[in-house]
């Protein structure tokens, strides 16, 4: 599909801004970051939450470099102790004490605020994570208001059921329709949407043979592919 005449095909890595009166959420910073602000015309990120620390949702962190300087002050950014300590190893010139002294702009300045699995507050909304399992890896989905963002998902907790009842969105990890040991399949994806009853559902964090038109014409009618640039009211 990397050749595809659908556009809803052409797919960067996978990424969500929750836009609300205050500001710009963004969660997780993949390496198309700097390209999809661009195309989506966000000027500016007020608070950047992780869902979890693998190279396709952090490597486009040194972008977050020029929001600092826009809001004269560090840019928040909301994770839990793991993900902080790979983003410090990762990006050490971030943190180096030599440095700080340079301008606003030169280096990404983040101020991190440590989430567990306890709901928290991110520009005046009340953010409620959701512990998920990908693969032997502890992530976490997001949950605001009515909306529940759940990337780079294979199992979800029993415990964490809950946390999704009375959904009116729901964005959910279907990686291709084969199964596949960190993510869900797009028929495990579908047993789970099955499950939570979401108003609407929409798959994302899609693999090359996940055809947009192909795969469309065999969902229900109340769950969608995603594509890059896809906006939702909610």
């Amino acid at each position: 599909v990397c050749r595809s005449t659908d556009p809803r095909n052409h797919r960067t890595r996978s990424s969500v801004v929750i836009s609300t009166q205050r500001g710009h959420v963004l969660i997780d910073s993949g390496p198309e970051l700097r390209l999809q602000l661009l195309r989506e015309k966000i000027p500016v990120i007020h608070a950047v939450l992780y869902t979890h620390y693998h190279a396709d949702h952090l490597m486009g962190m040194d972008d977050l470099r020029v929001f600092p300087k826009i809001l004269g002050g560090p840019l928040p950014v909301f994770c839990t102790q793991e993900v902080e300590e790979v983003i410090r190893r990762t990006f050490p010139y971030a943190f180096a004490s030599e440095l700080q002294h340079l301008p606003y702009g030169a280096l990404p300045r983040l101020e991190f605020h440590r989430i567990d699995h306890e709901p928290f507050e991110v520009l005046f909304h009340k953010i409620v994570p959701i512990p998920l399992k990908h693969s032997w890896y502890d992530v976490l989905g997001f949950r605001f208001d009515n909306l529940a963002y759940c990337t780079d998902v294979k199992e979800i907790p029993e415990t964490s059921w809950p946390l999704l009842e009375g959904l009116d969105i729901l964005i959910l990890d279907a990686l291709r329709p084969r199964p596949h040991p960190a993510h869900l399949s797009l028929e495990e994806a579908l047993a789970v949407v099955e499950r939570v009853r979401p108003r609407r559902t929409y798959l994302t964090h899609l693999a090359h043979e996940m055809d947009h038109g192909k795969i469309s014409a065999t969902l229900p009618p109340h769950v969608e592919l995603a594509y890059d640039g896809l906006k939702l009211r909610f």
